[in-house]
């Protein structure tokens, strides 16, 4: 819940000290960002000042962000991973989606660049709140996208972030980077993978 007040109070300062023109409402709006940067340093364990960093790069109207992810299986249902470099610990391809591309094109290109491997985005089975589905705190409110892929070529392929490509049963998955998914959103992925008709799951 801290972690819900803390982005609600950054995303006010944000939209706050885009549209002031009064120079007493920047002031409280930036105090408004100081402790929502505090309360997600409290919530985290981090330095304040980091998190008042972060917040301090977004302006405009506050939205939030999106980040896309991509399963794909090979032919023994093996589902594709990358590790991570930041944390040595794996989770699906992807990533934030860039301005220009549409959330297909943005999977895509992140599968290939994470993992050499090309891909086809043939279903969005999920849209979900970060925020409600157990991930350690983070500080940008976050829509997560997920898609079943189809591999359509190329092969493993390390890339800087990711020095590790790699297929798992999704009953022996290696420790998952929970900060980019968890283990709950793969069996849901898992279960679209084998019922195609499955609706898609949103928040």
């Amino acid at each position: 819940m801290i972690v819900d007040w803390a982005q609600q109070l950054a995303a006010i300062a944000q939209s706050g000290l885009t549209y002031s023109l009064s120079p007493y409402d920047t002031e409280r709006y930036e105090q408004i960002r100081g402790i929502a940067a505090g309360m997600l340093a409290a919530a985290a364990e981090g330095d304040p000042a980091t998190f008042v960093r972060l917040l301090s790069h977004d302006r405009g109207y506050a939205t939030p962000k999106v980040d896309v992810r991509g399963a794909a299986f090979d032919d023994d249902g093996r589902l594709l991973l990358v590790r991570e470099r930041e944390d040595g610990l794996w989770t699906l391809p992807g990533g934030w989606a860039d301005v220009g591309q549409s959330a297909r094109e943005s999977v895509e290109r992140e599968v290939f660049e994470e993992s050499g491997f090309k891909v086809v985005a043939r279903k969005l089975a999920a849209v979900l709140d970060r925020n409600k589905h157990g991930h350690p705190p983070f500080p940008f409110h976050t829509y997560k996208l997920f898609f079943l892929c189809d591999i359509t070529g190329g092969e493993a392929t390390p890339s800087y972030e990711t020095p590790e490509v790699a297929f798992f049963h999704p009953r022996e998955l290696p420790p998952l980077s929970l900060t980019r998914v968890m283990p709950s959103q793969i069996e849901l992925l898992e279960r679209h993978r084998a019922d195609p008709l499955l609706p898609t799951v949103f928040d």
